[in-house]
């Protein structure tokens, strides 16, 4: 039998960074996400041999086992291993051949949250397997105990509960790793509006998210006054995003994520650079009226919101840079798991 998962990326619209601890954990985050179709996938393979295959087909990473209910966490396809320890132990999975395999529709530090959503993706194949009882706000929870807790990755929340609900969310986050998961019923017309302005950009370059979270952490932790007064906007930038897209104000979105960029940028060092802001000014320069990069910050994916047709003149102005376009849809449907017969 073939188990099969798919978890949908996301575009992070507004208050990116507080769903980030120790912030949301003093303070209360809240962010506006929505998923797009780029999935993080995964398969499982029963095997007849006594072996266990991990391997990351977009990376060309291979790694074979013996049985066994650990694999070694060694910085290599680590995360499809720590969800497969996870199993193991919460499960009392014996363990029997089987080939784990994954690929993501973009490159790994991109900012459209890969790590966490093929977290999902893999423990969705397991589900799907075994017939685990996880709802989406467990599964989701599990996702984010295994990547923060067992497999140490700093990172923040949205991510795993992007790609398990699906959709357009605004979301809050509390003290106790609580999170509550608002799904927004935007009108079909404002939803194709905003995927016709929102330009989804690669910059042609990756970065590792977890050193800028861990500064932005620590800057919280110090209580650097400029650092935390720029996430409180942040999460005043997700209320005003909701309301825009509620109401159909569309021609104030770009205006919404630029506020947002400025005060992004002052919540840690790193977030931004000479390349990321040369790209961004070429945008505005071409129509956009505002945008941001994606995740983290640092490198990865970017986005302009360009009202009118000045998508067209934007597209045109960023040829000078090295990086491409990436073409999607908004999709409603979180992870999606199934099997099949070889």
């Amino acid at each position: 039998m073939l188990y099969r998962s798919k978890a949908p990326l996301r575009i992070g619209l507004a208050g990116g960074g507080t769903d980030v601890s120790p912030y949301a954990d003093l303070h209360g985050g809240a962010i506006l996400n929505a998923t797009v179709s780029l999935y993080a996938h995964a398969s499982i393979t029963l095997l007849e041999e006594p072996k266990i295959i991990i391997e990351a087909l977009d990376r060309q990473e291979q790694q074979v086992f013996p049985l066994t209910d650990t694999l070694p966490v060694d910085g290599k396809l680590d995360l499809a291993k720590g969800v497969y320890n996870s199993i193991c132990r919460q499960y009392a999975l014996q363990p029997r051949g089987l080939r784990l395999s994954t690929y993501v529709d973009v490159p790994a530090g991109s900012g459209l949250g890969t790590s966490s959503t093929l977290v999902v993706a893999i423990l969705g194949a397991f589900g799907e397997w075994l017939k685990l009882p996880l709802g989406e706000y467990d599964l989701a929870h599990y996702a984010y105990d295994i990547e923060r807790n067992d497999l140490r990755m700093a990172g923040g929340r949205q991510d795993q509960y992007a790609a398990t609900f699906g959709g357009v969310n605004f979301m809050e986050f509390y003290a106790g790793d609580k999170v509550i998961v608002n799904p927004l019923r935007i009108r079909q017309e404002y939803l194709y509006e905003l995927e016709h302005n929102l330009l989804l950009y690669f910059t042609a370059t990756s970065r590792l998210s977890s050193a800028i979270i861990e500064t932005q952490s620590r800057n919280v932790e110090t209580r650097q006054e400029k650092s935390i007064d720029a996430m409180h906007r942040l999460k005043e930038q997700s209320r005003m995003m909701k309301e825009a897209l509620l109401r159909g104000e569309t021609d104030q979105i770009g205006h919404i994520l630029d506020y947002g960029f400025r005060y992004k940028k002052q919540m840690a060092s790193g977030i931004s650079n000479t390349l990321i802001d040369d790209i961004y000014t070429t945008a505005q320069k071409a129509g956009a009226t505002g945008g941001k990069i994606s995740g983290a910050g640092g490198g990865g994916f970017m986005i302009f919101y360009c009202p009118g047709n000045t998508r067209y003149a934007v597209m045109e102005a960023l040829q000078h840079f090295d990086g491409y376009f990436k073409q999607y849809q908004f999709v409603k449907n979180g992870l999606c798991t199934w099997s099949n017969k070889q």
